[in-house]
């Protein structure tokens, strides 16, 4: 009999951790300034779009100019208030302006996970000198670091990658239930994991391979539940994930 798949290929996995990242450091190669805040998001490629000001040093870029750049994304999932890391990826690669004709979709594209005024100011004061400006990330290499494993991924691997295919309705399944129906989830790990289980859980990962549980907040227990096949479309993933918390 054939095992169920566990989990997502590893690119796979950190294209779907890439998508709900957001920067939070950036640091110049070749340089001695130490990594400094960054701020954008990811655009639908798996690029990181840095949102950057006047003044910082990156903002001097313009035109053809690059500069190669580590960029930090953090991959976080809020448990009852507070942000908990998913994963670490660091992007590196050459930081170009974001062409001008592909400005206002770029800002929009981020600015659905990552909401920011300064992105309408990039919009409203494009050419202006004195104005925030993007920067997209053309990368080179990805390391990405989680719970469970750890690597490379050269820029191939990666940008031919896609997300989980259904990315959207499984964080809105595991947002609802981590609000709505948390009680139902000691039970379960309870069953899985064959003891009393006192500590707080909730949903960690949800995928087409399969659930993550975590077992509480310091110090947690992640327990995986592979579906039988992966999950063909969004009713079969909220079907498997019924069956779980259901126990059948």
């Amino acid at each position: 009999m054939r095992q169920p798949v566990a989990a997502p290929p590893a690119p796979e996995r950190v294209r779907t951790l890439a998508a709900t990242a957001v920067p939070t450091h950036v640091s110049l190669a070749g340089s001695a300034l130490p990594a400094g805040p960054a701020r954008g998001g990811v655009d639908g490629r798996g690029r990181p779009v840095l949102l950057v000001k006047p003044g910082e040093t990156l903002h001097m870029l313009d035109g053809d100019d690059e500069a190669v750049v580590t960029v930090d994304l953090n991959c976080p999932r809020d448990l009852g208030g507070v942000a908990q890391p998913r994963g670490l990826l660091k992007v590196q690669g050459w930081a170009r302006a974001v062409p001008e004709p592909e400005t206002r979709q770029t800002a929009v594209a981020i600015a659905e996970r990552c909401p920011d005024e300064d992105l309408f100011t990039v919009l409203e004061r494009r050419g202006d000198p004195d104005a925030p400006r993007l920067l997209r990330l053309d990368v080179g290499f990805v390391v990405y670091l989680t719970a469970q494993d750890s690597g490379i991924l050269d820029a191939e691997e990666y940008l031919d990658a896609e997300p989980d295919p259904f990315l959207e309705a499984a964080e809105r399944l595991l947002h609802h239930v981590n609000n709505a129906h948390r009680a139902a989830l000691r039970p379960v790990a309870s069953r899985l994991l064959g003891r009393p289980v006192e500590e707080e859980v909730w949903l960690w990962e949800l995928d087409r391979y399969g659930v993550t549980l975590r077992v509480a907040l310091a110090d947690p227990t992640l327990v995986r539940v592979p579906w039988p096949s992966p999950a063909a479309n969004r009713h079969a993933l909220e079907h498997s994930l019924h069956r779980v918390l259901c126990g059948s």
